[in-house]
């Protein structure tokens, strides 16, 4: 118990000696009011379910519905938010592996502060009102209780399950098939008739209601599993990364001499392209990116079961936010391993921005191209696809530009596992806002001003930002250029 108070006590004193703890403490007051927005909206649904579905579907009980066919939806959701918000735990163990301290002990203690996060109680503004206006109708307060407890230990498992998958995925790309197909086989058996897999969702749903321990049992046993195999998975990467060997054997070079032409901007454009294709920790990124890109896309050109307006929106936002979310939240962190060096010309750190904005809004026709089977089939429009391409371009990298001046923390280049974090409190405030805040826009003015209209509306926006980039971006570089001195020294401080 010692070492885990220990522990404790020094995740308190690294967040306050983190380069960028001033911000976070801004930013997390920010989230805090975010979260409160959101969870008001959960409430919301919560009680909306519970009504809407009672009139809807005569012959179940909404608990049913939600137990047999909504909480698959809502445990893929909560995988999926789970991507920019929660980090994997490894980067947390370095420190300690040459002191005299037990690994599993750490990596136990990290494993427990995962479970225990309040994080995994966010979900109880839509289950606790949906519960006390379904369950209370035919059990007591108590089944209400028992209910929870058990919706609890499966978001549970499905936090180890993230773990697990996010750390895998960060060694070996290839492992982003294995949530894929599960979450995959499992849709397709929930909408076969008489599913196999609803019917038990719905006896598991029923036991817990019923406070039946045996019920209570196998969530525990999946839990006790899934941290045995995240507790050798984490220690064996751990040992691999810190024991490999530099390999200088080069495949391939590519010069990628057509930037010439444009001058330093396209010099620090191909240095761009080097960053993200040569070194492992942002190879892995861009991976990541196109893969869940590629998937999504898919599934809404080639399925019916994003074909829902809500879905059909969140697939647009977050495919053409997903170089942003992922890659621009770490503005400047990569080049933090070399500041020095831009410092010492002039304007180079302009330019670098400049040729950032250029690359990321050029990515953009990626997904971009791979929805266009979706607008043939009319599953799309395609004045939608141009206002939310702008948009992005526009409004949202404008947001995630401003990351460069309060960034002062590097991200290792060629460390995947042990490396420190990467992320700050503001940069998951600006990954929320760049992602929740387009949908609400979208929805509001949808119903108030019809689809049409509002694609119109955001396309203008979008237009507005993307025209004047070089207006703020300059903005962005002087305010840099203020803060130059303070963001060496984080960045230098943070060098591993």
């Amino acid at each position: 118990m010692m070492i885990f108070n220990e522990l404790r006590k020094h995740g308190r004193l690294a967040a306050k000696r983190h380069p960028m703890y001033e911000k976070n403490l801004i930013a997390k007051i920010l989230s805090y009011a975010m979260g409160v927005f959101w969870a008001g909206y959960l409430v919301f649904f919560g009680i909306m379910f519970a009504t809407s579905f009672a009139n809807m579907i005569p012959n179940r009980e909404p608990y049913h519905v939600i137990n047999g066919f909504v909480l698959v939806i809502i445990l893929v959701l909560d995988f999926l938010l789970r991507i920019p918000l929660q980090k994997t735990l490894t980067q947390e163990v370095k420190p300690y592996l040459l002191l005299p301290v037990k690994r599993n002990q750490i990596i136990d203690f990290l494993l427990l502060r995962s479970g225990l996060s309040i994080y995994n109680l966010f979900w109880f503004f839509f289950f606790v009102p949906f519960s006390f206006l379904t369950i209370t109708k035919f059990f007591g307060v108590w089944s209400v209780i028992t209910y929870l407890i058990g919706i609890w230990l499966i978001i549970i498992i499905n936090n180890y399950w993230y773990l697990l998958c996010r750390t895998l995925i960060n060694e070996r790309i290839w492992w982003i098939l294995l949530p894929v197909i599960l979450y995959a086989v499992i849709g397709y058996l929930l909408i076969i008739p008489d599913s196999a897999v609803s019917s038990f969702m719905m006896d598991m749903g029923d036991g817990f209601i019923e406070g039946n321990i045996l019920y209570f049992l196998g969530p525990i046993l999946v839990i006790a599993i899934l941290w045995l195999i995240n507790r050798r998975v984490i220690f064996s990467l751990i040992y691999a990364e810190l024991a490999r060997t530099t390999d200088l054997k080069i495949k391939h070079v590519s010069d990628y001499k057509f930037f010439e032409r444009y001058g330093e901007v396209g010099e620090y454009m191909r240095l761009e392209l080097k960053l993200l294709l040569r070194n492992r920790s942002c190879k892995g990124l861009l991976r990541s990116i196109f893969i869940l890109i590629i998937i999504f896309s898919c599934i809404l050109s080639f399925s019916s079961m994003y074909d829902g307006n809500f879905m059909r929106t969140f697939i647009y936002v977050y495919n053409f936010s997903a170089f942003g979310m992922i890659i621009l939240t770490r503005i400047m962190s990569f080049e933090g391993n070399y500041i020095d060096g831009l410092m010492s010309r002039k304007d180079s750190i302009l330019n670098v921005l400049k040729a950032k904005y250029y690359v990321y809004s050029i990515g953009e026709l990626i997904p971009f191209t791979l929805m266009v089977p979706a607008i043939i089939m009319g599953k799309l429009s395609l004045l939608g696809a141009f206002a939310w391409f702008f948009y992005t371009t526009g409004l949202i990298y404008f947001g995630y530009f401003q990351l460069a001046v309060y960034n002062k923390q590097a991200i290792p280049l060629n460390e995947k596992v042990t490396r420190r974090q990467g992320s700050s409190a503001i940069q998951t405030l600006v990954n929320f806002c760049s992602f929740g805040l387009p949908l609400l826009l979208y929805s509001a003015l949808n119903v108030l001003l019809g689809e049409t209209i509002t694609y119109i509306i955001l396309l203008i926006i979008g237009l507005g930002f993307t025209l004047t980039s070089p207006y703020w971006i300059k903005s962005v570089y002087h305010r840099f250029m203020e803060r130059r001195y303070k963001n060496m020294e984080g960045f230098r401080d943070s060098r591993q």
